[in-house]
């Protein structure tokens, strides 16, 4: 549904800061585009090094179901396989999610500037990611050598770069 004067956005809900919900979808949209470059920097670094995908998705889904008292339906491959996409859809929700805050705190985020502003960014994403990774007792970042910081950072920063830039991008309108 077309908001006011044909844009993308929805029209205003009553009761609703309409300045709150465009903050929130351009958010959202940086966010995604955040998590295509994420995705993108972290597929070129396995085809660079050889290494395999990492587990670790799957199997946050997997604790979350089991703290849950749910089952993830099937078994063998054709559980592994539903595994994978849950935790696919996980990492693409917690990027979108991030950037829908920093969609809400934009005027913050982008006085920032150009270089601190994708940094923290990132971070705020890795963060996200890995404080979730570690409560569920799947990995200890204190415990990483500098490959795996590095293999964890980079696709970070470039989930921070390409959000802010789309965030910036969507402010000037």
């Amino acid at each position: 549904m077309a908001g006011p004067a044909g844009g993308c956005l929805p029209a205003a809900v009553p009761g609703i800061p309409t300045l709150m919900i465009k903050g929130l979808i351009r958010g959202a949209m940086a966010g995604a585009a955040g998590t295509t470059a994420l995705n993108a920097a972290t597929y070129l670094d396995m085809a660079w090094r050889g290494r395999p995908s990492s587990s670790t998705p799957q199997q946050a889904v997997e604790e979350l179901a089991r703290r849950a008292g749910a089952e993830i339906p099937g078994s063998g491959e054709e559980r592994d396989h539903r595994l994978e996409g849950l935790g696919a859809l996980a990492g693409i929700a917690t990027g979108v999610a991030v950037g829908a805050l920093a969609g809400e705190l934009r005027a913050v985020v982008l006085r920032l500037g150009p270089v601190v502003g994708p940094v923290l960014l990132g971070a705020a994403a890795m963060a996200a990611t890995d404080a979730s990774l570690t409560r569920l007792g799947l990995t200890d970042p204190r415990e990483w050598d500098v490959t795996a910081w590095l293999s964890d950072a980079a696709p970070h920063l470039a989930y921070g770069v390409v959000s802010y830039a789309a965030l910036r991008a969507m402010s000037r309108r």
